[in-house]
């Protein structure tokens, strides 16, 4: 009695298996990934080591670009400015002085004495022109007509030897060596006054992108040195949805195609495209568990939500991802 019992206990979880069995095969398959919200934080740090002043912000908190994030101590760099604005006061008085020509007060002389002699020379050139015409009327001789062609021609070296004189009056007391030399230093200190600025604006740190706080790891009166990290912050668009599908699906997705995402607290109706598809494939990752899919090969593949609706996710944060057009049963 207690065998036949037994025989048909056997037959009955038998025939339950294999029609468990049928109905799992006829059913299709779940057409959706498992996967986890990724996110890319941008560390906000100093590009000289000094020591920190003011924290502006706070974690969790929204800053948008080029809005302070924190100073450094900037004594230093404030008296680089100074000296450097002196070297270049200097530099400029300098080659204004070896391009200034001579002063007022010479040129002037130099001027009316030019005048001068032009004057003296059209009195002589009058002279002579009267000369030549009475000559033969015996009233002048030949002798004094000669005597102020003379006197013209020297006139006329005087005229020009007046104008070289004004001329170098109003040119550059410098040599063309000295005025070359004085405009590189001009340019020298230029640019150091410039590189003193740019180290100066340094000190205060603008954030690079619009996003939330994630975490500030430093507090005033620390050294920090270059490039440690002080904030961390975390913009929209650097949120991405990761997932894994397997080969059977790999071929049913495109890049810039939309999937739906699902998980716990997220909301309704949350999309992202799918950016970014793994070329090579991969083992199944320890914490992605399926058993239909843990001994096979997955693509891993990124999507991004539109950016009102990335910060549904928290990094880390497992989600569902499945396709806008869900299969249907055959």
């Amino acid at each position: 009695m207690k065998k036949r019992f037994l025989a048909v206990v056997v037959g009955f979880l038998a025939l339950t298996a294999i029609g468990y069995a049928a109905l799992v095969w006829r059913s299709p398959a779940k057409a959706y990934w498992q996967g986890y919200a990724e996110a890319q934080y941008v560390d906000v740090a100093p590009v000289l080591t000094g020591r920190l002043t003011r924290l502006f912000v706070h974690r969790g908190e929204w800053v948008k670009r080029d809005e302070p994030v924190f100073d450094q101590d900037d004594a230093n760099e404030l008296a680089s400015v100074t000296t450097a604005l002196g070297s270049l006061a200097q530099a400029q008085a300098n080659l204004a002085n070896v391009e200034a020509p001579s002063r007022p007060d010479e040129i002037a002389q130099d001027r009316a004495a030019l005048n001068q002699q032009m004057a003296q020379r059209e009195k002589i050139a009058g002279d002579l022109e009267r000369y030549e015409h009475i000559l033969g009327r015996g009233s002048v001789t030949r002798q004094l007509v000669e005597q102020t062609r003379m006197d013209l021609a020297a006139a006329n070296a005087g005229v020009m030897q007046a104008s070289a004189k004004l001329a170098l009056a109003k040119s550059p007391t410098g040599r063309a060596d000295q005025i070359a030399a004085a405009r590189g230093a001009l340019e020298a200190a230029e640019g150091g006054l410039a590189q003193a600025r740019w180290a100066l604006a340094q000190r205060r740190v603008l954030a690079p992108r619009y996003g939330v706080v994630a975490d500030t790891e430093a507090i005033a009166g620390d050294t920090i040195t270059a490039g440690t990290t002080v904030v961390r912050l975390l913009p929209p668009s650097n949120i991405r949805i990761r997932f894994f599908v397997p080969e059977t699906a790999f071929a049913t997705i495109h890049l810039g195609e939309p999937v739906r995402v699902s998980c716990d607290g997220c909301g309704r109706g949350l999309t992202a495209n799918i950016s970014f598809i793994a070329p090579q494939p991969e083992y199944t990752p320890p914490v992605i568990y399926s058993e239909t899919t843990r001994s096979q090969l997955v693509y891993m593949v990124e999507a991004q939500p539109a950016a009102g609706l990335a910060m549904r996710f928290k990094p880390g944060q497992l989600v569902d991802v499945r396709p806008l057009a869900e299969p249907t049963a055959q």
